[in-house]
Formats: structure tokens, sequence, C-alpha cells
């Protein structure tokens, strides 16, 4: 299929402020067993955010873990940072990918997976998965 047979309907451009979008500050704090190789499993049951299509909202749940360097997440902060996605219209695809980016940006993990699990909507059900490793980047 050419790029101009791909069917974009009616969200040609409607997410490309995303990168850029306004978003609250992830604080960390120093990993004081960073010569020491661990990992840190969070779930974040109760995200929401807004559908871009319809204007509903979409639930799901987000698994994240990582493998501290210097830095670890700090709570609070993160809840702020998932909270505020509830008044953002925006795909599960570009949610996930947008979290990792300002995840990877705020504790410069060694290793981060980020999974949304999205409940069914339509009869689909969705899952996005995205990663970093250090090593590799």
């Amino acid at each position: 299929m050419t790029e101009k047979e791909v069917q974009t309907g009616s969200y040609e451009g409607r997410q490309e402020h995303i990168p850029g979008l306004e978003l609250p500050s992830i604080e960390v704090f120093q990993n004081i067993y960073s010569d020491r190789d661990y990992r840190i499993d969070m779930e974040i049951p109760e995200f929401t955010a807004i559908c871009p299509k319809t204007g509903l909202p979409d639930f799901g749940i987000i698994y994240l873990s990582y493998k501290p360097d210097k830095y670890c997440l700090e709570l609070k902060s993160l809840k702020e940072y998932v909270t505020a996605y509830r008044d953002v219209g925006i795909f599960h695809e570009n949610v996930v990918n947008r979290m990792l980016e300002d995840l990877v940006k705020a504790c410069q993990p060694r290793w981060l997976r980020l999974h949304g699990d999205y409940n069914v909507r339509g009869g689909i059900k969705t899952r996005v998965t995205a990663t970093y490793n250090a090593r590799t980047h």
C-alpha cells in the first residue's frame, strides 16, 4: 500500500502535538543501591485518557517495570503525571510511547518496559508495549 492509499480518516495531524504536550514533571530520588542490578515493578490500575474519536474515557492498566541506575521514580509526582492524562485526547499507542520517553528522561534507567492493557472498546482489546534499554541507545 502506498502512502497515498493509507486511510488515516479524520485523524491526520491530530496527534502531532503529543510529543510537545506539557505534562507535570516526574521527580526522582537518588538510588543508593545503584551498584546492584534490581527491578522495580509498578501497576497503575486506574489509568484514564480520552478517546480522540468519541471523546469518551478510555480505561486501562499501565504496567511499569524498570531497572534503575542512579535514580528511582518518586511516586507522588508519578501519580500526578499519570492523572494529567485524564483530560487528554490520545491514542493508546501514543500514551505508551510518550510515557516511555518521559520516564526514561526523568530517571535514566538501565532498562524500562511500559505496557498499556486497555479495556475492551468496540469489541477490540488493545495492549501496547514499549521498551527502553540503555545498552542499545
